[in-house]
């Protein structure tokens, strides 16, 4: 049984998770993700997620991290004194945090999605089975596996819709929306079909199929799709960028749909 972590997420389009420690608890982060922590916690960053891993593993678990999108460290954070302590995790761009119960069912998310989780959580590469799902699948082709007895929090652009497929029911999502799903969801990539569908349809050309049972999660803002449009918007002439030629102002246009 995991062990219940006491959490709060607050916020709404930036969500931050904090975590209530008691006196030796311990928990972990991506590098970088710490918001804040009172005076009864310690940080420590080290490249294993286990004790006794010795060089070679902790070798192994950071290159690992490092394939899927995240740093070489991972960052623990202990409750050293005598009294709970607080510490708290920031999503790095706009969007919702998800809290996944690992001891219920591992959890295949993609990479770079991990925010922190409890101490011990194993992070793991898993690539996509099928050779299209690797030349096509885009963001889809290296997954981060998250396993273990304890609970993990991820992170994702815009709002989340979580989405239960009973046994063969079949979902197409495009390949930047999805999140993350259980195991026994079978993950593939189809062709859209049809040429000018595929050339002028404006969604790409393949799809993320999903087929159940399981549970998947998928999210409004691709952090990719975003930084397409800052690109974009960046590139305009200043005359044509209605409400000014400043980063507050592009940033204004995307999220207003402007």
């Amino acid at each position: 049984m995991a062990d219940q972590i006491d959490y709060q997420l607050i916020g709404d389009d930036m969500q931050a998770v904090i975590i209530t420690l008691d006196p030796g608890e311990t928990v972990m982060a991506e590098a970088g993700a710490m918001m804040f922590m009172t005076n009864e916690v310690q940080m420590e960053t080290r490249a294993s997620t286990k004790e006794g891993n010795g060089i070679g593993g902790a070798l192994l678990g950071g290159l690992k991290r490092i394939v899927t999108g995240e740093s070489f460290f991972i960052t623990a954070f202990k409750c050293v004194g005598n009294q709970k302590g607080k510490v708290a995790f920031a999503a790095p761009y706009p969007g919702k945090i998800i809290p996944v119960d690992l001891s219920k069912s591992p959890i295949l998310c993609q990479k770079d999605a991990y925010l922190c989780s409890a101490w011990g959580v194993d992070i793991n590469i898993k690539f996509a089975k099928r050779i299209g799902a690797g030349f096509f699948g885009g963001e889809g082709f290296i997954l981060q596996e998250l396993k273990g007895d304890g609970w993990a929090f991820i992170h994702a652009g815009g709002t989340i819709l979580k989405k239960t497929l009973a046994h063969g029911e079949k979902l197409k999502v495009d390949t930047g929306c999805l999140v993350a799903f259980q195991p026994t969801v079978t993950y593939d990539i189809e062709f859209v079909g049809g040429v000018k569908t595929a050339l002028f349809g404006g969604e790409g050309l393949f799809f993320a199929t999903l087929t159940g049972p399981g549970d998947t999660y998928l999210q409004t803002m691709p952090f990719s799709r975003m930084a397409d449009r800052i690109i974009s918007a960046s590139r305009m002439p200043v005359g044509e960028v209605q409400r000014g030629s400043s980063v507050s102002g592009i940033l204004g246009d995307i999220i207003s749909g402007g």
